[in-house]
């Protein structure tokens, strides 16, 4: 316990500083505009910051309701987002200051224009016109990540795509795919809205659907409420899933291995069985239809850098060497450029993980996310010679409880042959 505590104490010591630095910039500002019967502004400023502050404990140490902690915990991202926004305009406003105050040391001018800032009244003081603009631009982002968990997180869009082959067999030139990613069951506090970004799946009627991992944020538990929900996604050739990096329960039972942990992975898998997806451990099936047939191969995590590599690339291709088309389930989009790419004959990569950061731009024409900085590939369709990747950029939401201009996704592919 004590190693959860002590960083908590330390953080919370430095949200405490800021939002002394920021009291006292704000303090004059409000204290002017103030009507006398209204409640001191301290008392409102400090209750607010230490409510939260203790809220965010109690979500981590106490066994709070969903619902609750949910809104305590973007109660306070948002506001430490806000403040983040806003300290530059004070440290600008302090500099300023300074070199006023060294001039005057030095015995220069006082003022500026031969009238004394006092004698002009309507005239706003440059010092108060920076925390007014503090304000106004951390505003901003006050305004869009509150859209963002209000209506974002839960404002799944369809992408289609055709995907090319010049080997698709001709029973499966047209067949669809339909793709989901990262749902992150225990972020949700929404089961209406969940249910009906399922219902908007299932109305594109596809007859194959891909699953590509992280179904939890960490323990199988947080599939109670929603496991009715994603039971609902049915295909008439089958859904077909993988494993994330986040269901090995990693980042809350820790990399040994434990008989906590094996038990926890051990319940995904079960999850996954009595939903009715075919969970692919590194392994292959094949589709047929009328007698011709493609692949489907799965891995279990394979990602570059500090991620879980549990994927083995071989075996799931194992048996597949005269299949005229393969298509591989990986969630990490990495996989693809080290190992994938170049080195197999596999066809396309479906991956996820990236979540497009939950935050950027995307349209028909451009996209741009601060992830693009770590994954070169992280949201659409890739190719390079006859090999393509889509990375699907998720249907729920990690940290950060919505979404920005990147929106959860549901992918749908018609294949066509080239």
């Amino acid at each position: 316990m004590s190693d959860r505590i002590i960083p908590l104490l330390i953080i919370s010591c430095l949200l405490l500083l800021i939002d002394w630095y920021i009291f006292k910039a704000l303090t004059p500002i409000i204290e002017k505009r103030w009507s006398k019967s209204s409640p001191p502004f301290k008392f409102i400023w400090w209750g607010y910051s230490i409510l939260l502050i203790a809220g965010v404990f109690a979500s981590i140490f106490l066994n709070l309701i969903l619902a609750v902690r949910a809104v305590i915990l973007v109660a306070f991202f948002i506001t430490f987002v806000t403040k983040v926004f806003f300290l530059p305009f004070l440290f600008i406003d302090d500099i300023r200051r300074g070199v006023v105050w060294a001039r005057r040391k030095r015995g220069g001018p006082k003022h500026t224009g031969g009238v004394p800032a006092q004698d002009n009244p309507e005239k706003i003081s440059r010092s108060e016109f920076l925390v007014k603009a503090g304000i106004a631009v951390a505003a901003i982002p006050f305004a869009s990540l509150s859209w963002g968990i209000i209506e974002g997180g839960y404002d799944y869009r369809v992408k289609r795509r055709t995907l090319y082959f010049p080997n698709l067999p001709k029973a499966f030139d047209g067949i669809t795919l339909g793709q989901i990613s990262d749902i992150h069951s225990g972020s949700f506090y929404r089961r209406k809205a969940v249910l009906g970004g399922v219902e908007m799946l299932m109305a594109e009627k596809p007859d194959f659907i891909f699953f590509t991992g992280d179904l939890v944020n960490n323990v199988a538990s947080e599939m109670k409420d929603y496991q009715d929900i994603f039971n609902k996604v049915k295909a008439p050739l089958g859904v077909f899933s993988v494993l994330g990096n986040h269901d090995y329960g990693d980042y809350y039972f820790g990399r040994e291995p434990s008989p906590a942990k094996a038990k926890n992975l051990a319940d995904i898998k079960t999850i996954h069985k009595n939903m009715g997806y075919d969970l692919l451990l590194n392994e292959n099936r094949r589709l047929k239809i009328n007698g011709e047939e493609i692949a489907i191969l799965g891995v279990e995590n394979w990602g570059a850098g500090r991620f879980v590599r549990h994927g083995r690339l071989d075996l799931s291709m194992k048996g597949t060497e005269d299949a005229p088309l393969k298509l591989l389930l990986s969630h990490d989009p990495s996989h693809w450029r080290a190992q994938v790419l170049g080195y197999t004959d596999i066809d396309a990569t479906f991956s996820g993980h990236t979540h497009g950061m939950q935050f950027g731009v995307r349209t028909k024409e451009y996209q741009w996310s601060p992830v693009q900085y770590i994954y070169k590939e992280w949201a659409g369709l890739y190719q390079e010679k006859q090999q393509q990747l889509y990375v699907n950029v998720g249907y729920g939401f990690l940290g950060y409880p919505g979404r920005v201009g990147i929106l959860p996704e549901i992918t749908i592919f018609e294949l066509k042959r080239a």
